[in-house]
């Protein structure tokens, strides 16, 4: 014993300073913390302040893994991870005291958290079976603890209750309690329900000869299993290692070289700069006194001169019973003095000066207050983690729907009701959503360019491809959509129709029926675009009544299922009368071509023909520019010619054109065509009458006032196509007069048709199904009930955020307990 104690006094004195660090990652410092007593200072280390704020902070760890926070916040802990055959049950034993059960094989199947506490006055042990996850491997919403028989306080009864715990976790099915009687040679015999487990055995031990330490343990990584065990056991310990406040312990038995060693590559995989790894090399005597570059190799690792092994907090190096002194039972003192004499009389560990590194005494010293100042310095953070997560848990069960409190029917014809509501005022444009009203009418001004471009595409002239197209009156715009079904007609395309249409009619009479041919052109045009903006606006109703189906039904799906097949059946039934009505519309435009705005008709006609007159005689000045490219010279008078381009959204016929302006008012700032009016030269210099405007003012002087320059044209001589012009005359002037008609008639059709029958009969057709339905039913309160009955899912998802929240407030009470007690 003298031996020991002179170690654990060399262990003391020769402990090397950790670099402290703030972040979580990189564990800190041993000394940061509160220092405990020297170990050869005569005190009851039990009694220090230190010893007492060390086991408060391990009862609230285990408190708080209890609650099942580990799984929601990442818990200080240790983990032992490490191969079969690596020592690591042994050194489990060495730590805590106890034995745990050896048969060939894998014997660990499940996680078994070992929590020591040397505050008692004798030795005792309860075990705990935490029950987190189900037989699928899937996260319970709250984790149960179930106390796994009486309080041990024979230390050789431990082993056959713990297997008697593990094989309670690996058959979930069967009730705890059943594996309380049974022997070791009825637990072998057991046929497992499951091969592994993530659910824990909870260790709990009452040692007055121990040290304050808490740490999991895990099955041992295996290699000649199936493969789904081998990946399973991996991924456990991945799952364990990777939390940043971990401190990692891995076993690596000195008989295997390092490299060989799975534990060490996860171990790299997870802390890949090694700031929380702590490597625990295992079976040194079975190193034989030949292998002297194997030796001189660990020596280097122990001592930190390895460049290839690495660690922050280094290696430490046990001898761990063997057989023959497991079989001996040997006491935990006796086990120690036998490894310290080891190490004390061994070339070459008797050589190594920091003699700290060697043995159970001072490794399990050192995690202890390692684990003990890295909770410390994680308090602050697992509260903060715990009030972000709570924030967030109290935010996701707000925005869930509450659960429905008024009664089923008046819930129903509520939502109802304000469905309908909301409905009517999106199609009234009342609605702050503006969306239907406002799409709508982007679709009504496509529709309305699209008509424009079927205006006929009359050119007075022998060959018209050979001129530009004559889209208004005043020769200032040209389509830039214009509809393919549209012709170019000549004046020999007009004569041909009007021969066609010929009957019994008297000479110098022009058939009626063929003006309207050639208005049927244009009207058979109308159907497309009308049809293609109907189908827009039903994209849009569908739209926007989906969404309010949503919106007024989507917290309850039976009822949004139930309502949304009954208002999608009444929306079929509008969208059907509203084509017919569209298709009505467009027959009415058909038979007969009628009109009662004649002052507006005969005014186009009277225009058309002039400028039709006015473009014959002058055809240069309407020529088609020759391709590819037309150059300009100054003088030259096609440049004043009608070929520029309309904007995109110039659809409309322009204005009739101002009267010419008087002669007794010059402007010398207007520059007049060559229509009439005045063309200024230089400012400052005469200005010179134009030819038009000089011919106004002498038939006004001969007593022929108030002519415009459009009239001008009747006094061109007779030509031999008039029956022709006055019929290309009369079509374009109806046209204008129909289009002016048909792009209000259409969108109104459309609008009453449709969005404001389907408005006004919606509500009535709602309820009277409602009604007709559920009073076919044997009850009408249990048809209202199961319409608003909760989706499962949200209510599922309520009871998880409600059973999350409760845990986060334990939790958090319990760090607050703390924080306040300290």
């Amino acid at each position: 014993m003298d031996l020991l104690r002179n170690r654990r006094k060399q262990a003391a004195s020769t402990e090397p300073s950790i670099e402290p660090s703030l972040d979580v990652t990189s564990l800190p410092s041993i000394s940061g913390s509160m220092s405990p007593p020297e170990p050869w200072e005569e005190v009851d280390i039990s009694s220090t302040d230190y010893a007492r704020r060390r086991r408060e902070l391990m009862e609230m760890m285990a408190d708080l893994r209890s609650m099942g926070a580990d799984a929601l916040i990442a818990l200080p802990s240790v983990v032992v991870i490490g191969g079969q055959s690596a020592g690591k049950s042994s050194l489990v034993e060495a730590v805590s005291g106890i034995n745990v059960p050896r048969d060939s094989g894998t014997c660990t199947r499940c996680p078994m958290e070992c929590n020591m506490s040397s505050h008692a006055k004798s030795w005792s042990c309860t075990i705990t079976l935490r029950i987190g996850f189900d037989s699928n491997g899937l996260d319970l919403q709250k984790p149960t603890n179930v106390l796994f028989g009486p309080t041990i306080t024979d230390r050789s009864e431990f082993e056959v209750w713990l297997r008697r715990a593990q094989a309670a976790i690996l058959n979930p099915n069967v009730a705890s309690s059943t594996f309380h009687a049974k022997t070791v040679e009825e637990l072998k015999n057991i046929k497992n329900t499951l091969k592994f487990s993530r659910n824990v055995v909870c260790v709990s031990i009452e040692d007055p000869d121990a040290t304050d330490l808490s740490f999991y343990d895990l099955p041992g990584l295996i290699q000649n299993e199936e493969p789904e065990a081998v990946a399973l056991v991996k991924n456990l310990a991945e799952h364990y290692i990777e939390k940043k406040n971990t401190i990692i312990l891995t076993t690596i038995p000195m008989s295997d070289d390092m490299e060989n060693q799975q534990s060490m590559s996860l171990a790299r995989a997870a802390d890949p700069n090694g700031k929380r790894t702590i490597g625990v090399l295992t079976k040194p005597d079975t190193l034989g006194t030949g292998a002297i570059n194997q030796r001189r190799k660990w020596v280097e690792i122990i001592e930190g001169r390895s460049e290839e092994h690495t660690l922050m907090h280094g290696f430490y190096c046990v001898r761990l019973p063997d057989d023959s002194e497991r079989a001996q039972r040997l006491s935990r003192a006796e086990s120690q003095r036998r490894a310290a004499e080891y190490f004390d009389t061994t070339s070459p560990w008797k050589d190594v000066t920091e003699r700290h590194r060697f043995g159970i005494p001072g490794f399990v010293s050192d995690i202890s207050r390692l684990l003990i100042q890295l909770i410390e310095e994680t308090l602050p953070c697992l509260r903060e983690d715990v009030d972000t997560l709570l924030a967030k848990c109290t935010k996701d069960f707000d925005e869930l729907p509450p659960p429905l409190e008024n009664d089923p029917q008046i819930e129903v014809l509520g939502r109802v009701n304000t469905f309908c509501d909301d409905f009517k005022s999106f199609v009234n444009g009342s609605h702050e959503d503006k969306s239907l009203a406002q799409q709508n009418r982007a679709l009504y001004a496509i529709f309305k360019r699209n008509i424009r471009g079927t205006a006929p595409d009359f050119r007075p002239f022998n060959d018209p491809k050979g001129y530009v197209p004559l889209d208004d009156t005043e020769g200032n715009m040209t389509l830039t959509e214009r509809d393919p079904g549209v012709k170019v007609m000549g004046i020999y395309d007009i004569r041909r129709v009007i021969q066609e249409a010929i009957g019994w009619e008297l000479p110098n009479n022009v058939p009626y029926q063929a003006k309207a041919n050639l208005i049927t052109q244009f009207t058979k045009l109308w159907v497309v675009p009308s049809e293609r903006c109907l189908a827009g606006v039903n994209n849009v109703l569908d739209q926007v009544v989906d969404t309010l189906i949503s919106t007024h039904f989507g917290r309850f799906k039976v009822l949004e299922e139930y309502f949304g097949n009954l208002i999608r059946i009444q929306v079929d039934i509008c969208r059907a009368r509203a084509k017919d009505a569209v298709k009505t519309a467009l027959d009415l435009e058909t038979i007969p071509h009628y009109t009662q705005n004649t002052h507006y008709l005969q005014t186009l006609r009277g225009k058309w023909l002039a400028h039709y007159k006015t473009v014959r005689s002058r055809p240069a000045l309407y020529m088609a520019p020759m391709a590819p490219i037309r150059k300009k010279h100054k003088s030259s008078k096609i440049s004043d010619a009608p070929s520029r381009l309309a904007p995109e959204d110039e659809c409309d016929d322009p204005p009739p054109p101002k009267d010419s302006p008087s002669f007794d008012k010059p402007k010398s700032s207007s520059i007049y065509s060559g229509f009439g009016g005045l063309i200024e030269t230089k400012e400052g210099t005469e200005t010179k009458e134009a030819p038009k405007a000089k011919a106004l003012r002498a038939l006004a002087e001969a007593g022929y006032a108030g002519l415009q320059v459009s009239d001008l044209a009747r006094l061109l001589p007779p030509d031999s196509f008039e029956e022709e012009l006055v019929v290309m005359a009369d079509v374009r002037a109806y046209f204008h007069v129909a289009y002016k008609r048909i792009i209000d008639h259409i969108p109104f059709t459309i609008e009453h048709a449709l969005h404001h029958a389907l408005a006004k009969q919606l509500s009535q057709s709602l309820l009277t199904s409602l009604l007709t339905d559920a009073a076919s039913g044997p009850n009408f309160s249990e048809r209202m009930k199961e319409l608003v009955s909760e989706d499962a899912s949200i209510a599922q998802r309520r009871l998880m955020l409600s059973t999350r929240k409760e845990r986060l407030l334990n939790i958090r009470r319990r760090l607050m307990t703390f924080s306040n007690s300290t």
